[in-house]
């Protein structure tokens, strides 16, 4: 990775966790995601399960909605999608089947997490399409949000607010 690929990449992570902040804004777990084209963003996307009554509504599905209503195709090959954490299976499984080139995450998921925490979906050779994976960017920063909206979690079912 070149250093202009980092930067690109930090840029574009600090984007998703200005998603993820929005989705704790709205009581949500802090995840956010954005798919990126050569022309820019394309897709925007927040954790939104909760509010919708959606499991499927995770920040990564919601950024593959947006990118293929706005590109009028479910498929997006040569984009990139930046999320904030580790997709799961469900997130992966449409990662792959979007066609999407390339995810970028920041913190690590060790419960659900497919990019290599749990398993890895992505390098799975029997699959017909492949996505190219980079972990860590920003991950303490994304990290961060999560620990501290889970903190937040158990302080009011603590304090019973």
């Amino acid at each position: 990775m070149t250093e202009s690929d980092l930067d690109r990449d930090t840029a574009y992570m600090r984007q998703a966790i200005e998603l993820a902040r929005e989705a704790g804004r709205h009581g949500e777990v802090p995840v956010g995601a954005l798919v990126v084209g050569d022309g820019g963003i394309v897709g925007r996307g927040f954790n939104r399960p909760i509010g919708t009554h959606d499991p499927t509504a995770h920040a990564e599905i919601m950024a593959l909605r947006d990118a293929s209503a706005r590109l009028a195709n479910y498929r997006i090959p040569g984009h990139t999608l930046y999320v904030t954490l580790e997709p799961c299976a469900m997130c992966a499984g449409a990662i792959l089947h979007a066609r999407i080139a390339r995810v970028v995450f920041g913190a690590t998921d060790p419960k659900t997490g497919v990019s290599g925490s749990v398993l890895d979906l992505f390098s799975e050779k029997r699959l017909n399409h492949h996505t190219t994976v980079v972990g860590g960017i920003l991950a303490e920063e994304c990290g961060g949000l999560l620990r501290d909206f889970f903190a937040m979690r158990r302080n009011k079912s603590v304090s019973g607010a």
